[in-house]
């Protein structure tokens, strides 16, 4: 495979505009993976110059997301290195210098035409049904002329002169070559009227000082891919390999998947940013588990991998630049497949503060006695509390109707109650070696299923219809409390009685 043969330098460059998303996630994921295969370097590089989209905190959110997922960067704007800095916004001068180069050379040129032209002239075109863009006006000045004026102050950005005649041809790895007909292409903008670098020649100039071998990025830059392999040729680098990764598409595989659409994901449980998933109850393993596997694939039928799995596994060949419908039942499943992968120390350590948030005071000791009873029912985290809060609560407030027995009336469910009272008062403890047995005989002896006895039981001591496995909690729970609300439950029921009996 071609990325084995030598280590590779590849960069994720995000843009502080909003929060980190599973699309953005993807890239990165990618990026780290063919960088720790090869022995290479992963570098993190913020693409800040759209300062109107800039917001505050995005940066941190990125860097935090990042981490959660466990993919940690080589060079960063919080880690230096030697191609620093690593923040667009720093590197302004950088730009500058190499956007003159170009006008020097007659590669680009100063424009003028102010924003109310510019936009005369897109309406002018869209009433002939043309396609908007720039109609050359500035490209055709004098470049003495053009410079006096850019020197003497007056307002302008800088074009890239894009070639008017022939064709253009890219190479995407997963697409393999793209051409254009260069007449179609724009003299995009290169820097703005406030010195500032658009993406177009600040990821070029970066990628190339940063020794970048391989761009892999999402396919929005498909439509602007051409312009970024002429910039490249027009000074004279060799391009990196160009890797476009596939679109996210909405659960139901009909349209693009946009940051929109996470305000109705979010009633159901569900969110394509990080930061999100994380008070969700996901694990970063099942996250970057769930969205390597949208775009790339080992084979036929492996489908859990660790992250240390992926990076012996993941080749840039077998990606695919096919779109990918966002599965969240996958997404459930890997998370569940995931939390019982850990040790159950582990499991314990991520699942108390989901119980704390809840107001529980956790026991560590207990906790790492519940976990087993737990692990194999939960998907998501932050079911714990519901599933497991009795274990911590001073008293719990089962359901009348579930302490009412099916097939039985009140006063037969309350003397059911009282006699299993009876037995747990006998009992030495309530290990479930020691528990369990008697409990059994007396459904045999009674001719009662067991749905019935341990149903009431478990309404009783657990406050719920479904629990982990009864004589497990018990165990747990402690003789002295579970006889306090088997009590409790016995006088709810001959208050039911009492009730019934008076309306009668």
């Amino acid at each position: 495979m071609a990325e084995s043969l030598s280590p590779v330098r590849v960069r994720f460059a995000p843009s502080p505009t909003g929060h980190l998303h599973i699309g953005g996630a993807r890239t990165a994921l990618y990026n780290y993976l063919i960088a720790r295969k090869t022995g290479g370097q992963f570098i993190l590089r913020i693409e800040d110059t759209d300062r109107k989209r800039y917001v505050p905190g995005a940066e941190e959110e990125i860097i935090n997301g990042l981490r959660w997922l466990g993919l940690e960067w080589d060079e960063g704007p919080d880690k230096g290195g030697p191609f620093g800095p690593y923040r667009q916004s720093e590197r302004k001068e950088i730009y500058q210098r190499y956007a003159r180069q170009l006008i020097e050379e007659g590669k680009a040129y100063y424009c003028f035409c102010s924003s109310q032209r510019l936009e005369a002239v897109r309406q002018e075109q869209l009433s002939r049904k043309e396609s908007p863009r720039y109609d050359g006006t500035c490209r055709r000045l004098d470049p003495g002329e053009a410079k006096t004026r850019a020197m003497a102050g007056e307002p302008h950005v800088i074009r890239f002169k894009t070639p008017q005649e022939g064709t253009t041809t890219v190479t995407d790895l997963l697409r393999g070559e793209i051409t254009v007909e260069n007449r179609v292409l724009d003299d995009y903008i290169l820097v703005k009227s406030d010195g500032l670098a658009l993406y177009h020649l600040a990821a070029a100039v970066d990628d190339h000082l940063m020794k970048i071998t391989h761009v892999i990025r999402g396919s929005e830059w498909l439509p602007t891919f051409p312009l970024h392999g002429l910039i490249h040729r027009a000074f004279g680098w060799q391009e990196p390999v160009w890797v476009h990764l596939s679109v996210f598409l909405k659960p139901s595989g009909k349209g693009k998947m946009s940051k929109r659409e996470s305000a109705e994901l979010i009633k159901d449980g569900y969110s394509i940013f990080i930061k999100d998933l994380q008070g969700l109850g996901y694990l970063p393993e099942a996250v970057v588990n769930w969205i390597a596997l949208m775009g790339w694939s080992y084979d036929d039928h492996t489908e859990f991998f660790t992250l240390e799995d992926l990076i012996e596994k993941f080749s840039l060949e077998r990606l695919n630049p096919a779109p990918a419908a966002i599965n969240f039942t996958k997404f459930d499943h890997f998370n569940g497949l995931h939390i019982r992968h850990l040790p159950i120390e582990e499991l314990a350590k991520r699942v108390k503060p989901f119980l704390v948030d809840k107001g529980f005071a956790v026991s560590d000791d207990v906790l790492l006695k519940i976990i087993p009873l737990i692990q194999e029912r939960l998907h998501t985290l932050d079911e714990a509390p519901e599933i497991a809060g009795f274990f911590f609560m001073e008293d719990v407030q089962p359901a009348a109707e579930d302490l009412l027995v099916k097939d039985l009336t009140i006063q037969q469910s309350r003397e059911l109650a009282e006699k299993v009272l009876e037995i747990l008062r006998g009992l030495p403890d309530l290990q479930v070696s020691t528990a369990e047995p008697p409990l059994r005989q007396f459904v045999e002896e009674t001719g009662l299923k067991p749905a019935q006895v341990f149903g009431l039981i478990r309404a009783a001591v657990t406050g719920q219809k479904v629990s982990p496995p009864l004589f497990e909690s018990m165990e747990i729970i402690g003789k002295e409390t579970v006889i306090q609300r088997m009590e409790k439950a016995v006088v709810f029921l001959k208050q039911m009685e009492e009730q019934a009996a008076a309306q009668a």
